[in-house]
């Protein structure tokens, strides 16, 4: 555990005040920062002040996933977040290892995580993506980018490229399996196989329900 938690989130909690995005809001650092330390119960190397510090600032420039600069979020996040922790009294030997986790934890980013904190962090916002809840936010996400549910007369693109900017079950295939197929710690890829399993059965259970 780290005292750093209740300070970062209540700080971000201001920051974020007025925002309204139900995939990357404080219940979503919440998830990501409970992931983190079940993780870390495996890796016992991990700085809990970075962890925590990093769960709840990694999101903290969120933009849309279709806007031009989403691929740079996570430096400005970063940035943002070495600012802010500056100003709060957070150890200054740790920034560093805040502003890499943070920047390396994105996607769209590709950056290779080199530290244990950054390894973490990663596969924790990434099982985020997978599973139960990351259906509900892949759905919630599809609709704010005024997406299909999926292709009606081939919903599993066997006769066309898939596309999941125009239909929501396309990311599955896309992005999503291949996320789980890439999880950096031991304790995440046993999680993300399992959630990636569920995505499955769930997707086998729509298609017989549209035929």
């Amino acid at each position: 555990m780290s005292r750093w938690a209740g300070p970062a989130r209540a700080r971000i909690a201001t920051l974020w005040e007025g925002a309204q995005d139900g995939a990357h809001d404080l219940g979503h650092l919440d998830r990501v920062w409970k992931t983190c330390r079940l993780i870390a119960t495996e890796e016992p190397r991990a700085d809990a002040d970075v962890l925590a510090a990093a769960a709840y600032f990694h999101d903290a420039v969120n933009l849309p996933k279709d806007h031009a600069d989403r691929a740079r979020a996570s430096r400005l996040s970063a940035e943002l977040a070495v600012r802010e922790l500056g100003g709060m009294g957070f150890p200054a030997e740790k920034l560093a290892g805040v502003h890499h986790a943070i920047h390396a934890h994105s996607f769209s980013a590709g950056i290779p995580p080199e530290t244990v904190e950054a390894r973490i962090l990663q596969d924790a916002d990434r099982l985020e993506a997978l599973g139960a809840i990351g259906l509900a936010r892949m759905f919630l996400i599809a609709g704010q980018m005024g997406a299909a549910l999926f292709h009606a007369a081939d919903p599993m693109a066997l006769e066309r490229g898939l596309d999941d900017r125009r239909f929501a079950l396309d990311h599955l295939e896309v992005k999503l399996f291949p996320v789980a197929a890439a999880m950096q710690t031991a304790a995440g890829r046993r999680m993300a196989a399992e959630r990636a399993e569920w995505m499955e059965s769930f997707r086998t259970r729509l298609l017989s329900e549209i035929g």
